[in-house]
């Protein structure tokens, strides 16, 4: 089973390395092993590859967060609860200028939430794990956890740019975790 690393482990404070082959063999294992590590969390949105200990510039974002994805994906026959977005070396090609701030908490953080102000909309550029190119828009949710993956692959934690950081209970998560 795929542990997923918590903040003191330095691979997450690392600038994660480019993938050279997106459509590899290796890649494919790799986002598996990130699905299952992130979908056995029940609160669980998002996840980056150094999450789980490789330093490559990967991440998923769960399909519950872009309901088009899950929608097509459902039609194909995929449970809505497994479904996800494979993000390989994105790179923001625009952030808006207008910003909000919600709670975020970290699967590699646990236990801990604070407020974090990000671009409220952004357009990324990347590669699938078929090694095809994409460049999409997102707002809300989807543009935050895509920001907060983001920053794992520079090796940032949400807890550096958070205010009114607090410590709950984990069995009592007020919001979803990436």
């Amino acid at each position: 089973m795929t542990m997923i690393v918590q903040k003191e482990n330095k691979v997450l404070r690392k600038s994660a390395q480019n993938v050279g082959n997106p459509a590899s063999a290796g890649i494919k294992t790799l986002i598996e092993k990130m699905a299952k590590a992130m979908f056995r969390e029940p609160d669980g949105i998002g996840i980056a590859a150094p999450q789980i200990g490789e330093s490559l510039r990967v991440f998923l974002v769960a399909g519950e967060v872009i309901s088009s994805t899950t929608e097509e994906l459902r039609q194909k026959g995929k449970p809505a609860e497994q479904t996800y977005v494979a993000f390989i070396n994105p790179v923001f090609k625009k952030v808006s200028v207008k910003k909000n701030k919600d709670v975020e908490g970290c699967l590699s953080v646990r236990g801990i939430y604070g407020e974090v102000t990000r671009p409220e909309k952004l357009t990324i550029e990347y590669f699938d794990e078929h090694g095809k190119k994409h460049s999409r828009g997102a707002s809300g949710l989807f543009a935050r956890v895509i920001q907060h993956e983001m920053d794992h692959l520079e090796g940032t934690l949400f807890i550096d740019k958070a205010k009114n950081v607090h410590k709950i209970q984990a069995e009592m998560p007020q919001t979803a975790q990436t």
